[in-house]
């Protein structure tokens, strides 16, 4: 009888533990998979825990109101390390954002699963192989830069075939063969020796005599080309003189000019920038003055890139500043470089608008509109 009790107990007990079994969040299962194939060395995915119900509270995560990440992004950390194909899992992504790291190993192809994706960012890494053909399938994608790798073959036709991309920078690469027509309004495939260069250059290893243009200018011909040639060589002589005018020119306008923009919005603008509409050009004094000097008693938040502090304009405008730290070499730049781009392509009820930003020699600002109801992470 004892016996009896003693198996009937053990079958209870396992059939309790069967019952109250929930598989793991899929969401949860792919990102400590991609966290495992990457080295960490600041710790900044230190709370991904394993056994979350979901990863919305996560650092480096952004989650929809309906607890699905859709966002992924950690740049200018320090990454080392693969990325997982397990992020092609993570199904509701909309950004992928992992440039200035040291990422190493080939680009996933299961990237080119993410239907929903619309910005993916692997700049500056060391990333090689070619690029995965499964990119011509992401048909919301807008914004791919994968400029500054180690990539190699040749261009992909695939990347043709997405109606919506805007921008496409692909510099600085191995990358080989004719260029194709590209259907972004920006696209800049410079620094890859190996590709055709002009209309008459035969193309390395393919025999092939249809390059495309390397600008960024989708539409000109052959004969423009040739008219822009034939233009420079006759102003040659009258260039020689506007350029001394212009040398003195600039000599005067640097010495009265108080602070260096690197951005001119609406005007022509840096080779690898998109046109990012009309933001205020804010000045750095008043953006000191708006934030009493960036006081610490008006810091919102501190994150990675800086401090948030809260001001006030002149008009009386209650804004947040965010001033971005490590300029030191390229890292802060493009830091505010990408987050402009960013910012600009995504336009939505839900998400802060950007009003302008300040650019000076050592300086980076971003301005945002005031939330008086706190952040995202206080309301977690």
């Amino acid at each position: 009888m004892s016996l009896f009790l003693l198996f009937f107990f053990s079958f209870l007990s396992l059939a309790t533990v069967s019952l109250s079994y929930e598989p793991r969040n899929h969401e949860v299962e792919a990102l400590i998979n991609i966290r495992r194939e990457l080295n960490d060395p600041h710790g900044v995915l230190k709370n991904w825990d394993e056994d979350s119900v979901d990863p919305c509270s996560w650092a480096m995560i952004t989650c929809s109101s309906d607890n699905l990440a859709i966002v992924l992004g950690a740049p200018s950390q320090s990454l080392s390390g693969t990325l997982s194909a397990s992020i092609g899992n993570l199904t509701n992504l909309r950004q992928v954002l992992f440039q200035n790291n040291n990422l190493s190993g080939e680009v996933p192809p299961e990237l080119g699963t993410l239907s929903k994706l619309q910005t993916l960012d692997l700049s500056n890494n060391r990333l090689a192989g070619a690029i995965p053909g499964t990119f011509g399938q992401l048909n919301s994608l807008q914004y791919l830069r994968l400029n500054n790798n180690s990539l190699s073959g040749p261009f992909p036709a695939s990347l043709t075939n997405i109606p919506h991309l805007a921008f496409l920078d692909l510099s600085y690469n191995n990358l080989s063969g004719p260029v194709p027509k590209f259907p972004a309004r920006t696209f800049n495939v410079v620094g890859n020796p190996l590709i055709c260069g002009s209309s008459s250059e035969v193309c390395s290893g393919s025999g092939s005599t249809n390059a495309a243009p390397l600008s960024a200018s989708l539409g000109s011909s052959n004969g423009e080309r040739k008219s822009k040639k034939l233009a420079i060589a006759l102003g040659i002589s009258l260039s020689f003189a506007s350029l001394i005018l212009l040398t003195f020119a600039l000599l005067w306008h640097r010495k009265n000019r108080k602070k260096l923009t690197i951005l001119n919005i609406g005007d022509k603008k840096e080779e690898g920038l998109i046109s990012l509409g009309n933001l205020r050009n804010f000045t750095f004094r008043e953006l000191q003055l708006s934030t009493d000097n960036f006081s610490s008693k008006n810091i919102l938040g501190t994150g990675g890139f800086g401090n948030v502090y809260k001001g006030k304009l002149g008009d009386g405008t209650l804004v947040a500043v965010k001033r971005l730290k490590d300029l030191t070499g390229s890292f802060g730049e493009s830091q505010f470089r990408t987050e402009l781009e960013i910012i600009s392509l995504a336009v939505h009820c839900n998400l802060l608008r950007l009003i302008g930003y300040c650019a000076t020699s050592n300086e980076r600002l971003l301005v945002y509109p005031y939330m008086s109801n706190g952040s995202v992470a206080s309301r977690l």
